[in-house]
C-alpha cells in the first residue's frame, strides 16, 4: 500500500457516515456506492463501521483504483472495484446483479494523488507536461486543447469554466506561444497566464493559474457532464430511503448538483391547485436545506477542504 493512502485525510468524512448510516438500516445486505472512490478512505470508514455492508467503487483513475483496492482487500469480496467514469454508474451497479442500492457518495473534483504526483500535470507549481486527465489510457490532454482549439473555443473554456475575467487576453498570447511551438509543459502556460493578467491583479487571489488550471482540467475530463449525467441515473438507482451524498468543490460543480437536487424534491402539483396530489408529489426531499461546509477543526486539519459543499438528497417514494 503506498504511504499517500494512509496520510490522505478523507473530506468531511464522519458527516458523510452519519448521513450514509440510516441507509444500512433498509436492507440485511446494504449496498453502497462510492463513485469517487480515489484512494478509498470513504470505502475504508463505511466497511469498517458497517460489517453486512457491501460497498461498490468506482474510478475512471487506474492508478488510484489499483492502490485503493490495495487498501481494501483485507474487506473480501465486501468491496467491488470498478474501472470506470461515474456517470456510467447504472451499468457498474448492473454488473454485480444489483437493481437499487442504499446509498451513493460523490466526492467530486481532483483527488489527493492526482494533486500530488507531479507528472500527472494538474499542478501550476512543479513543472510537468501538461496532461491533466483523470485516466492516462484515454481521453484528450491540456495540451491538445491549449495547443489545437479555437481561440473562440478556449476563451469560452476558460470564462465558462474557469471562471477568468482575463479570459481573452490569455488565450490571446497562447496562440500566439503556439504558433512558435506547441505549449506542452506547465510551467511554460502557467508563466504565461502570469504574465497575460495585469500586475495589480496578480497581487491578490492566489497564483494567478489557477482559474486557467480548472478550466482546462474540467475540459479535458468533461467533468460538469459527467456530473450532469450521473446525478438523475444515480437517484432513480436509489431504494426508498436510501440517499445520494454530494461533495463539490468549485461552484459550477455544486450549481448542477444545487439544480437536480432542487428539481427532484420540488412537487409537479399545478400551481393553482389547493392541495399537493399524490401522483405529482415530489419522490425526493433534501437532507439539509443548504450546502454544509466543514467544521473549524477539519479546517484546521485539513486545509484542502475549505471549498466544499456537503449536499445530500433522501428518496421518499418508489
Amino acid at each position: 500500500m503506498n504511504d499517500a493512502s494512509t496520510q490522505h485525510i478523507s473530506v468531511m468524512l464522519d458527516r458523510c457516515i452519519e448521513l450514509l448510516s440510516p441507509t444500512t438500516l433498509l436492507s440485511q445486505s446494504p449496498v453502497i456506492v462510492d463513485c469517487t472512490l480515489g484512494l478509498g478512505g470513504h470505502t475504508e470508514a463505511l466497511l469498517e463501521k458497517f460489517p453486512t455492508l457491501t460497498v461498490i467503487g468506482i474510478d475512471r483513475d487506474p492508478i488510484a483504483l489499483e492502490r485503493a483496492s490495495a487498501r481494501l482487500a483485507r474487506f473480501g469480496d465486501r468491496f467491488k472495484p470498478n474501472h470506470a467514469i461515474f456517470d456510467r454508474i447504472d451499468e457498474v451497479v448492473a454488473s454485480h446483479g444489483y437493481k437499487s442500492v442504499n446509498g451513493i457518495l460523490f466526492d467530486l473534483g481532483v483527488s489527493s494523488i492526482q494533486l500530488d504526483e507531479v507528472n500527472r500535470g494538474f499542478s501550476y507549481s512543479q513543472d510537468a507536461p501538461l496532461d491533466m486527465r483523470m485516466d492516462r489510457t484515454r481521453g484528450i490532454t491540456a495540451s491538445e486543447i491549449v495547443n489545437t482549439y479555437a481561440p473562440g473555443a478556449l476563451v469560452k473554456i476558460l470564462r465558462t469554466y474557469g471562471e477568468e475575467k482575463f479570459a481573452t487576453r490569455i488565450v490571446e498570447n497562447i496562440v500566439k506561444a503556439r504558433a512558435k511551438a506547441p505549449l506542452n509543459s506547465t510551467q511554460e502556460l502557467a508563466t504565461l497566464v502570469k504574465e497575460s493578467i495585469p500586475a495589480a491583479t496578480r497581487r491578490t487571489g492566489g497564483n494567478p493559474a489557477k482559474r486557467t488550471f480548472q478550466a482546462l482540467r474540467i475540459e479535458a475530463n468533461d467533468e460538469l457532464g459527467a456530473v450532469t449525467r450521473a446525478l438523475p441515473v444515480a437517484l432513480d438507482l436509489l431504494m426508498v430511503g436510501g440517499r445520494v451524498v454530494v461533495l463539490s468543490f468549485q461552484s459550477l460543480e455544486d450549481r448542477i448538483v444545487k439544480e437536480i437536487f432542487v428539481e427532484r424534491s420540488t412537487s409537479k402539483t399545478p400551481r393553482d391547485l389547493p392541495v399537493d396530489l399524490p401522483e405529482f408529489a415530489a419522490k425526493f426531499a433534501l437532507v439539509s436545506k443548504s450546502g454544509e461546509t466543514p467544521s473549524d477543526q477539519e479546517l484546521a486539519n485539513n486545509p484542502r477542504s475549505a471549498s466544499v459543499r456537503l449536499r445530500a438528497i433522501e428518496r421518499l417514494a418508489a
